[in-house]
C-alpha cells in the first residue's frame, strides 16, 4: 500500500517593527516606467526611539529635504528596548523585510540597492551587508566596524568605509580592521581618513558629489 504524504503551501510573512522615513525623487510620479535605485540609510545611537524627527538629525534624511536624490531613500529608526542593549543588530531580519517590502511596494531598480550608515548604523551596515550580499551592490559604512567573521560573504559587494583620524568615540582602528579583512579574502574595498575629523566623519562624506556617483555606478550583475 503505497503511503501518499499531504503537502502544504504556506507563505511566512515577516511583520516589520519598523518606523520610518521614505523620500521619492521629485519626478518618481512623472516617469511612470522609470525604476530607480534604493539606499538604505541606517542611523546612529543618538537617533533611536519613537520620534522620527530624530533620525533628520544627520545625513541623507537631512539632506534630503534640501535637495533633491535621484534615488529613493528609507531611512528606519531602531527602537529602544528598556529590556536590552538595542542595537541595529538587533533588526537584521527586520531591515532585510523592509528593503523587501520597499521593493515590492515602489519602483526599484533591484540591480542599485545600497546601504549605508553611520556609527552605530556604520557597524549595521557591515552587518547588513555581510548577511545578505546578494542583495546590496555596494555598502558604505562610515565610523562604524564589526565583526570579522565571514567577512568573505562581502568579496562580491563593492565597499568604501570612511572614518576620522581624530575620532575618539569609534577608534579608526575599528574601519581599519573590516578594511584589511575584507582586502585579505580579495574584496573591493576602499577606505578614506579625513586627518582632522573626530567622530562627524558623515557630514563631509555625504555633501560629497564624488561618493554618490560612486554609490550610484555600482550595480549587481
Amino acid at each position: 500500500m503505497s503511503e501518499h504524504r499531504l503537502q502544504k503551501e504556506l507563505t511566512i510573512t515577516k511583520q516589520v517593527e519598523l518606523s520610518y522615513l521614505l523620500s521619492l525623487p521629485k519626478d518618481y510620479e512623472e516617469n511612470q516606467t522609470a525604476a530607480y535605485p534604493l539606499v538604505l540609510f541606517l542611523h546612529g545611537m543618538g537617533e533611536r526611539g519613537d520620534d522620527l524627527n530624530l533620525v533628520k538629525q544627520h545625513g541623507p534624511p537631512k539632506l534630503v529635504e534640501e535637495r533633491d536624490y535621484p534615488f529613493i531613500l528609507v531611512s528606519p529608526q531602531c527602537p529602544i528596548d528598556i529590556q536590552r542593549y538595542s542595537t541595529w543588530h538587533l533588526y537584521m531580519d527586520d531591515l532585510n523585510a523592509l528593503v523587501d517590502e520597499i521593493i515590492e511596494q515602489y519602483r526599484v531598480d533591484k540591480k542599485r540597492v545600497y546601504v549605508t550608515g553611520l556609527s552605530m548604523g556604520g557597524y549595521g551596515t557591515w552587518d547588513l551587508a555581510k548577511r545578505n550580499p546578494e542583495k546590496f551592490a555596494a555598502a558604505a559604512p562610515i565610523c562604524g566596524g564589526g565583526s570579522t567573521r565571514q567577512i568573505e560573504q562581502l568579496k562580491d559587494v563593492p565597499v568604501w568605509a570612511f572614518h576620522g583620524a581624530k575620532d575618539d568615540v569609534v577608534p579608526v582602528e575599528e574601519s581599519e580592521r573590516m578594511v584589511e579583512a575584507l582586502s585579505e579574502v580579495g574584496g573591493n574595498v576602499k577606505l578614506t581618513v579625513y586627518p582632522d575629523a573626530n567622530h562627524d566623519s558623515w557630514t563631509e562624506t555625504y555633501n560629497n558629489p564624488k561618493f554618490y556617483n560612486w554609490l550610484l555606478n555600482q550595480k549587481k550583475e
